[in-house]
């Protein structure tokens, strides 16, 4: 059975955390920040539509309202609200629609553009009784409960003020004309319903924060969990050495057939390897059979030593014929000295002898570091 992480949640998420809590359907919510934009985007169309959509309904029922001798010999009741309802259900569907992608758009916003199917899934969760009760009454109960008692207060306080303001046109609705009592019951609630939209982004902007830290602290992640995914980050010592050995082994495949010509290999000592060999039928000079670095270079070092092709470390040396000359390319001029000496001891060990390694010397211009950058010198 595996150990669960111990220890207490003291660290930051990272952003691998929290890029699959989101993925799970953990992204940031906020029904306030949803509900005061939804509001707000219904009351600024009423309030700019308004005019379409009450010269619709004034239209609809002049036309319904209005009986000639044809209408009355042919009342069809049934025909004459299909024409109320046709009227305006385009208003009324534009609004519904505005609503929906408002809504839509914020919820996507918060959940940083993740539409997360997991969320649609049901969850067993959801309609547990217990769970239920534990987020009742645990924090999350109690942050809700204290948003509920301010929306509350603040929406009760703005609509007492607008009502004491416009008590006077309320009462008087339905003692004038009837078009422009309509537009100014209409101008009165589309003013109501900005008001409570203003408080409710009030209530938004506190709830945002709220939610953020919440889901945060709720990602936040133990030591050992730190470790656990720094190491899946990095990967374990044993996945490296088995893609390592992966890799030494595909190198080992490529270059085998250039060891198997090569008479000597330079190393630098393990950062690089060079397969040379000189055969005057081929080329005028000794030219690269195989180059490498990394992987490559150790896996063809190993295939030096199974083969018996003789290993040098000459660090300056190698790295210069690694660096100006390719394989199947004989070497420059310049290192027909060093390549030379470097030929005849290795000819020497080939007849059985035991002769003293040779000093290398390599040209300045042609000595270069790792990166391939040539040497300083003083």
């Amino acid at each position: 059975m595996s150990e669960q992480p111990a220890g207490e949640k003291t660290f930051a998420p990272t952003e691998k955390r929290k890029k699959d809590a989101a993925q799970k359907g953990n992204v940031l919510r906020s029904k306030e920040v949803a509900t005061a934009v939804s509001v707000l985007a219904g009351a600024l169309w009423l309030k700019l539509a308004g005019p379409w959509l009450l010269g619709t309904i004034e239209g609809a029922t002049e036309r319904t309202l209005t009986f000639d001798r044809n209408a009355i010999e042919h009342f069809r009741p049934g025909v004459l609200m299909q024409d109320m309802i046709w009227a305006v259900v385009p208003p009324l569907l534009t609004l519904g629609l505005v609503v929906m992608a408002v809504t839509m758009a914020v919820q996507l916003a918060l959940g940083e553009g993740r539409w997360v199917i997991k969320n649609m899934e049901l969850k067993g969760s959801r309609i547990n009784p217990l769970a239920g009760l534990g987020r009742m009454f645990g924090p999350t109960g109690l942050i809700e409960l204290g948003k509920g008692i301010a929306k509350l207060v603040l929406l009760g306080s703005i609509a007492w003020f607008w009502g004491s303001a416009n008590l006077a046109t309320v009462m008087s609705l339905g003692r004038g004309e009837l078009t422009g009592q309509l537009a100014a019951a209409w101008e009165a609630i589309a003013v109501l319903l900005l008001l409570l939209s203003a408080g409710l982004v009030v209530i938004a902007m506190i709830d945002w924060p709220i939610q953020y830290v919440l889901r945060l602290s709720k990602l936040k992640m133990t030591n050992q969990e730190m470790r656990d995914e720094h190491k899946e980050a990095e990967g374990s010592p044993e996945k490296k050495a088995a893609i390592r050995q992966r890799q030494r082994d595909m190198a080992r495949g490529g270059v085998a057939g250039a060891i198997g010509q090569a008479q000597f290999v330079l190393t630098n000592p393990t950062h690089f390897s060079v397969a040379m060999t000189y055969d005057p039928a081929v080329a005028p000079a000794p030219y690269v059979l195989a180059k490498g670095r990394g992987e490559k270079a150790l896996a063809m070092r190993e295939l030096a030593a199974e083969m018996g092709v003789p290993v040098l470390e000459y660090p300056l040396l190698a790295r210069s014929v690694y660096f100006t000359t390719r394989e199947h390319q004989v070497i420059r001029g310049e290192l027909y000295s060093a390549i030379a000496s470097v030929l005849a001891f290795v000819m020497s060990l080939k007849r059985g002898e035991s002769p003293p390694r040779p000093t290398i010397s390599v040209p300045l211009e042609l000595r270069f570091d790792a990166d391939g950058h040539k040497l300083v010198q003083a």
